[in-house]
């Protein structure tokens, strides 16, 4: 540290020479003050996707710089770049103007050649989350993909979670995808494999590795995808959805035992007597207290619901940070009951959708997307984020607020021209966590 300061005081004095501002010898050496913390901070470029619309739903494409307002935490920022997106064509509107041509020669006007895709979509199949009997399905929706959401020009790339192994880089050649569509096949695990699978700690322990797998997926995609500015980039995000605690009483035997339902066997054994007969108990509603397994299990279980809301906020954090809207798409469509061979209480069947549907929803709600479960018009959902990622500007700034303690930025864009607008924007998005400290050994 003393040479650090040592040089940082050489240079000065040599700087005050030079420059003449003081010919008095140099005052006597101040005690070395008390060293302090010092925090470097990179200021990235924020970018946001706007979409502006009037009064009858048409979008407004005629805005200028001057009159959009971006408030980060309440202060105007200064817009250092912006963009517009009008079916698919790329205006820079803030691109410098083209040099003068030399004096005396007449040049033909140069044509401005656009060889960055107007909209790039990342196609992520979750098809550890995929049913196998849904296949023909999914890969019938990929076709809809094709035909009606990625057009000439527009730039994508497909990534899988398990055994489809669909690693396509992001390229504007269509025949890719169609090549992808015939590899993709469902390999979710079925309700039974779930009920008589391994317990762990927090639960199904192959629920949640699979579930880790996707998300660990999701976030190098989202990683990568930040280096990308002034582009809409959609994320579209196939899959069943998640739940970190399905059919837990199935599972850890807290059913009637004599319920057409079990099929655990730990569900048949328990609450028994010494004969291997149901307890006198009410067996419609076995308490767990009752038996210390059970009862185990299900505390180390009690906070799944929240470990789940936890990394689906991870993920949606990591796609405003890229500026990425999430629109996910659930193939089982309109779901009715259970298949028979499956053999699941329809209760506890209702309650896995309704959960891995919720989880379909965050990720979309959170990021500005649209979330299409429940329904079986995929041609509709597809016209929607199509026209969605088509007609957009996409406005960036430097942060005036360079707190690295301030992670959670709140974002309100607003449109300073006569009328009423409809403005749909990111609302907030949060910083990357610093980087851990550099030992003193690697410096």
């Amino acid at each position: 540290m003393s040479s650090n300061i040592n040089g940082f005081w050489t240079a000065t004095l040599g700087v005050v020479a030079v420059a003449g501002l003081s010919a008095q010898a140099p005052a006597p050496a101040q005690p070395a003050a008390q060293e302090r913390p010092t925090f470097t901070v990179q200021i990235d470029l924020v970018t946001n996707d706007v979409v502006v619309r009037d009064e009858k739903g048409n979008f407004v494409s005629d805005l200028n710089k001057d009159e959009f307002e971006i408030y980060e935490d309440g202060v105007l920022q200064d817009i250092t770049s912006m963009t517009v997106v009008t079916g698919g064509r790329v205006f820079n509107k803030l691109a410098a103007p083209p040099p003068p041509p030399p004096e005396g020669i007449i040049l033909p006007t140069k044509r401005v050649v656009n060889d960055i895709s107007g909209r790039i979509f990342v196609f992520f199949v979750d098809d550890l989350h995929l049913q196998f009997g849904n296949t023909p399905r999914i890969r019938e929706l990929f076709q809809k993909f094709s035909k009606d959401l990625v057009h000439d020009g527009d730039m994508f790339g497909i990534v899988s979670s398990g055994p489809s192994s669909l690693s396509i880089d992001m390229t504007y050649d269509k025949t890719r995808l169609d090549e992808a569509i015939k590899k993709i096949t469902g390999d979710e695990l079925k309700p039974n494999e779930i009920i008589n699978g391994a317990p762990g700690a927090q639960g199904p322990t192959e629920v949640r590795y699979r579930a880790h797998v996707a998300f660990s997926t999701i976030d190098q995609l989202l990683r990568n995808l930040e280096s990308v500015h002034n582009r809409r980039k959609a994320l579209i995000y196939v899959s069943d959805g998640y739940d970190f605690n399905p059919y837990q009483a199935a599972r850890l035997g807290l059913m009637d035992p004599n319920s057409p339902f079990t099929q655990n066997e730990m569900a048949r054994t328990m609450n028994q007597d010494a004969n291997g007969n149901a307890s006198a108990q009410d067996t419609a509603s076995v308490n767990p207290a009752n038996n210390p397994a059970a009862s185990q299990l299900a505390q180390g279980e009690e906070f799944a619901d929240a470990d789940l809301a936890r990394e689906l906020g991870d993920i949606t954090r990591a796609a405003n940070r890229a500026n990425t809207t999430i629109y996910t798409l659930d193939p089982r469509g309109l779901i009715g009951m259970s298949d028979i061979g499956d053999n699941v209480d329809p209760r506890q069947w209702d309650d896995f959708v309704r959960k891995s549907q919720d989880s379909l929803r965050v990720l979309a709600e959170e990021t500005g997307g649209l979330a299409v479960v429940n329904q079986n018009d995929f041609s509709k959902a597809i016209k929607r984020i199509d026209a969605e990622t088509s007609d957009y500007y996409v406005l960036g700034y430097y942060s005036k607020n360079p707190d690295p303690f301030k992670r959670r930025r709140q974002v309100e864009v607003k449109v300073a021209r006569a009328g009423k607008y409809d403005v749909s924007a990111r609302k907030e998005y949060v910083l990357k966590p610093p980087p851990a400290p550099v030992s003193s050994s690697k410096k």
